[in-house]
């Protein structure tokens, strides 16, 4: 609102704001919309009966918050189905974190994952987040999941029943509402 009298001026810069404003939102819903044609359905290409099932699992489960195992040989677009799950699902705006579980040694894998606290080993000189907490609201996608130790299998278990986990050297518990999808 503008106040009587008013200066020209002002009224001039309440209508940039608001023509920017607009334009910021008009550009956001398009962007929206283009992650969604990049990362949605149409990235998975294909017309066979079995590309048309998938499409149609990956609809029936996009909106759900169950843990989904992936399965497939390297390179058939394991990732492009997640992606599609994510801009599908109600967590579309949140956080999308990924890992392959195989490029890291057992060690840095758990502080990757859950965090660390300063002092918890040598060279961790501040705390620092785990993958799971910035992935808070969202997804958290998990590829080369097999290949983790027991140990971490069990700490995975931990925060898909109990929805929270320690960070490495920390004694509180975190809490965490993450849809987990592994491959």
């Amino acid at each position: 609102y503008i106040t009587k009298p008013f200066k020209v001026d002002e009224i001039k810069i309440a209508i940039k704001k608001s023509l920017t404003q607009k334009r910021i939102t008009e550009e956001n819903v398009n962007l929206k919309r283009q992650l969604k044609k990049e990362y949605g359905l149409q990235s998975l290409i294909g017309n066979s009966p079995e590309m048309f099932q998938l499409k149609k699992l990956v609809e029936r489960i996009a909106d759900t918050d169950s843990t989904v195992l992936i399965r497939g040989e390297s390179g058939t677009g394991k990732e492009l189905v997640v992606k599609a799950i994510h801009q599908l699902s109600s967590r579309a705006g949140k956080p999308f974190v990924t890992i392959n579980c195989a490029t890291l040694p057992e060690a840095l894998l758990e502080s990757e994952l859950f965090g660390h606290v300063k002092g918890s080993f040598t060279g961790a000189i501040k705390d620092k987040d785990g993958l799971f907490k910035v992935a808070d609201g969202g997804i958290f996608f998990m590829d080369e999941i097999g290949v983790t130790s027991p140990a971490i299998q069990v700490k995975l278990l931990r925060v898909l029943e109990e929805r929270q986990f320690t960070p490495v050297g920390g004694t509180k518990p975190v809490e965490v509402d993450v849809r987990l999808i592994t491959a």
